[in-house]
């Protein structure tokens, strides 16, 4: 239970008579998860393995219908990363504040979390990270550019610690993770699909779309495609030994906590059995995985508003991390909650809000019981037909079903709009709007095409799109049809030619097709690996005519033997940060 950090050592004879100790050197100290009597200490050894040792990770993204994922050189023993991590807690405003107390709380992993997670994102103190999540990434890097938090920590060192632009939730969460490996606390990223951002503490989040179909950017309540953040290992004598184990620790820039941008560490099992009461933002994490969600229709000019519909399974799905010791996808999902819709997770929903004090507090804002009892008269959904892939027309169609036996007449508004990760919306992309009528029980279809020269100019580099339909029944309530789309990029792929050898030269290549009718310009290929090369090697590949295939070799000498990842990230003036990764042994 000794304080982290660097210790200076020396020596002291006693028998030459002279008093003044013989200063050997310094060490650093870290937690260690080896050892049993440590707050840090995990069992299983291949789990240590995974959440300390290991420098290469996988990061899920997409959305609940459809989840991808993209390697990350977290790089945790990198040159210079140590000292980059120990200046960031010397960095923070709790040591600027009152560094011998700071300092006395560096043995508490929960403590060091803490201050971690407000140091990585800029807010409040210069951190390391400036989030950024307008779709434009003018003076600085997208945040889907980066590839390992090497280059963001050092860029933050070298720049005079201002902050690295730009990042999003996973650059955050990512390189928390390697800042908390580095220091012996074992650390994973983890992504919830269907993330619920609950600004105002109801467990409820609130959705407005106006009567086209636009999403509009009312109220601060948000649902995003998917959220990263971390969970870290470590006991909590301040809880009691159930609380022990994974710890939620969050370090994006969604609400104040204690008056600055941190979250966590909110122990999960806490969350899983709704005791929302508990140190640390336990309320947020709850309805992160939890919020009910109400889809309303809001007329900005009266400001009227009327309830669509309201779910209760939507948010908190498929939470996804990576395997210990392999590439694979495992959901831990009922580590957080019971089964949807089942009456233990109704009576922890209940228990939560109980403890937030929301069971008999009057909310103005929330539907009424008449307005949740209303059945609309028909259905709808979006079903895709055909590829979803960046450079290719996107092919939906709209099935609407009538549940009535008489005749209905519907008014269908359609929208469809580029949005980032988060679902904000950024730019129109397609309108159209038809007239239906719908004999009693029937169901029809109608296909829908979007052209990629459409959206093509529209798209951000997060290759999302929502597409919504807003029914006006006649009579009858608004229906409201959506569908989050996330377009997979072209493949890229990596072969190494021959054996790779501890300082001996081995080619790689670097093979993409043009899949597009369009020449591509400014393209550049970006190559990063731990133990392969040192730095990032920025390659610029000459312009690729349409569906022509382009190779780049270029040459490694491996330092170090083992299993190791190389990294590339492939852009140009139409596609954005086409990724993938490689298993080199060495």
């Amino acid at each position: 239970n000794a304080v982290i950090g660097r210790y200076k050592l020396s020596v002291q004879s006693t028998s030459s008579g002279s008093s003044s100790p013989e200063a050997l050197g310094t060490f650093v100290l870290l937690f260690n998860p080896w050892s049993s009597g440590d707050d840090v200490f995990m069992p299983n050894k291949a789990e240590c393995e995974e959440y300390v040792l290991e420098e290469f990770g996988i990061i899920f993204a997409g959305n609940n219908h459809h989840i991808n994922s993209f390697g990350w050189n977290f790089g945790q023993f990198q040159g210079d990363i140590l000292n980059i991590c120990l200046s960031m807690l010397d960095r923070s405003l709790n040591y600027r504040q009152d560094p011998a107390t700071d300092v006395s709380h560096r043995n508490d992993p929960k403590y060091i979390g803490r201050v971690l997670s407000a140091m990585v994102n800029a807010n409040d103190d210069q951190g390391v990270v400036l989030g950024n999540w307008s779709g434009n990434y003018d003076g600085g890097k997208s945040p889907s550019s980066w590839t390992g938090s090497g280059e963001i920590l050092q860029n933050w060192k070298k720049s005079g610690y201002k902050p690295v632009r730009y990042g999003q939730c996973w650059v955050f969460a990512a390189v928390l993770t390697t800042v908390l490996r580095c220091l012996g606390i074992p650390t994973r990223t983890v992504t919830n699909f269907s993330s619920a951002h609950d600004a105002d503490g109801n467990l409820r989040v609130d959705e407005f779309y106006d009567a086209s179909g636009n999403h509009l950017n009312e109220g601060a309540d948000s649902v995003w495609n998917f959220h990263v953040w971390n969970e870290s290992w470590f006991s909590r004598s301040d809880l009691g030994p159930s609380y022990s184990g994974w710890q939620i620790l969050d370090a994006t820039p969604q609400e104040e906590s204690g008056g600055i941008y941190q979250c966590g560490p909110a122990s999960r099992n806490a969350i899983k059995e709704g005791d929302v009461d508990l140190d640390y933002d336990c309320p947020f994490v709850y309805a992160e995985v939890n919020a009910d969600c109400m889809y309303w229709n809001y007329d900005p000019a009266t400001r009227k508003k009327t309830l669509l519909f309201n779910k209760s399974t939507v948010i908190g799905q498929l939470i996804s991390t990576k395997a210990v010791g392999r590439d694979d996808r495992i959901d831990i999902t009922s580590d957080y909650k019971y089964e949807e819709g089942s009456k233990k997770e109704r009576d922890v929903f209940k228990k939560a809000r109980k403890k937030l004090g929301l069971e008999d507090k009057f909310d103005p804002t929330a539907p009424t019981p008449k307005e949740i009892e209303q059945k609309p008269d028909i259905s709808g959904k979006f079903k895709m037909a055909g590829p979803l892939e960046v450079g290719k027309d996107l092919n939906l169609i709209l099935v609407l079903a009538n549940l009535q036996s008489e005749v209905k007449t519907v008014q269908v508004n359609m929208t469809a709009w580029s949005t980032v990760y988060t679902r904000r919306p950024v730019r129109e992309i397609w309108k159209d709007s038809i007239s239906v009528s719908l004999s009693p029980e029937e169901e029809k279809h109608f296909p829908i095409k979007i052209s990629y020269a459409e959206y093509q100019q529209q798209l951000t580099t997060d290759n999302t799109i929502e597409v919504t339909a807003l029914c006006h029944v006649e009579g009858g309530m608004q229906v409201l049809v959506q569908r989050h789309i996330a377009l997979d990029n072209p493949a890229i792929e990596i072969q190494v030619l021959g054996e790779a050898k501890v300082n001996k030269e081995v080619d790689v290549e670097v093979v993409f097709t043009n899949p597009i009718d369009i020449e591509l310009k400014d393209c550049v290929l970006q190559v990063e690996g731990n133990d392969l090369l040192r730095g990032i090697l920025k390659i610029d590949v000459p312009p690729l005519k349409a569906k022509e295939i382009s190779s780049t070799k270029f040459k490694l000498t491996p330092f170090e033997t083992g299993f190791k990842h190389l990294l590339v990230n492939f852009s140009c003036d139409k596609f954005a940060d086409i990724k993938a990764f490689k298993t080199v042994k060495v």
